[in-house]
């Protein structure tokens, strides 16, 4: 499977790549790891990018690694469907008091707009 996997910066993103790789390594996917500029994260995407490439390198996972500009979800989105990826990968899903999924905005957005499948890592 051509899996796309979403990174900004935030801890659900970098659980993401952690099971993202596990998964890839598991299924044979072929993976793309997309470095976005997340405004809710403090984590600047060069120091992203570093841990990526350090996890990636960990790993022994073969996967290229793409740095995305503009809107976020809109870039994923524009991406996957251009260059035919089988799926969206994205971390997310915080668990609220009631025990409802709370998403960040990204995932929200990705999740509501892509005509690709979309996989939520937890």
């Amino acid at each position: 499977m051509k899996v796309l996997l979403g990174i900004g910066g935030s801890p659900d993103s970098f659980r993401a790549l952690s099971t993202g790789l596990e998964r890839a390594r598991a299924a044979g996917d072929e993976l793309t790891v997309a470095i976005l500029e997340n405004p809710e994260s403090d984590v600047d995407p060069a120091e992203v990018e570093a841990r990526v490439r350090d996890e990636l390198k960990a790993s022994a996972v073969d996967a290229s690694v793409r740095r995305l500009s503009g809107d976020p979800g809109g870039a994923l989105i524009k991406l996957a469907e251009a260059e035919h990826f089988d799926a969206i990968a994205l971390g997310g899903g915080q668990e609220s008091p009631m025990g409802k999924i709370r998403l960040g905005s990204i995932a929200e957005f990705v999740i509501l707009n892509s005509s690709v499948t979309v996989i939520l890592l937890r």
